[in-house]
């Protein structure tokens, strides 16, 4: 019974990062560098699922992060020769943050913390109708 606090506290931590990562995305998407290599990457994270299984037994279950990868999409070139980080050619690079996929993001990333949240206060309240049944 306990287990269920422990998947969907699992997933609560996963969607907080999702959540970070995307705002940090967000915040950067309107940085520039002079060099491609320097200019700042979007970052995702990559979950998996954590099954601990044994004798029929969910002994472990939940998300699991394996990795934060940067975007591998190219920074965008942008001539502005009047910004002081552009190169002796007038170049800017920008970042690849595409900030209609961060919101995107951040809208699925919510809802899943909120459905976990659910989860947890459902099973909450589950317990506490059970424990109160030989009561009164």
């Amino acid at each position: 019974m306990f287990n269920i606090f422990d998947i969907a506290g699992s997933g609560l931590s996963a969607q907080t990062l999702r959540l970070n990562l995307t705002a940090s995305n967000l915040a950067n998407s309107q940085n520039v560098a002079s060099a491609p290599d320097a200019v700042y990457r979007a970052r995702h994270p990559v979950f998996r699922t954590r099954d601990l299984s044994f004798a029929g037994r969910m002994a472990g279950a939940g998300v699991e992060v394996v990795d934060i990868v940067e975007s591998q999409v190219a920074a965008i070139q942008r001539y502005d020769p009047g910004n002081p980080q552009a190169d002796e050619n007038g170049i800017v690079y920008a970042t690849n943050v595409n900030p209609v996929e961060e919101m995107a993001n951040m809208i699925s990333a919510a809802r899943s913390y909120q459905s976990n949240l659910e989860v947890i206060n459902t099973s909450k309240e589950l317990l506490m109708r059970t424990l109160s049944l030989g009561q009164g």
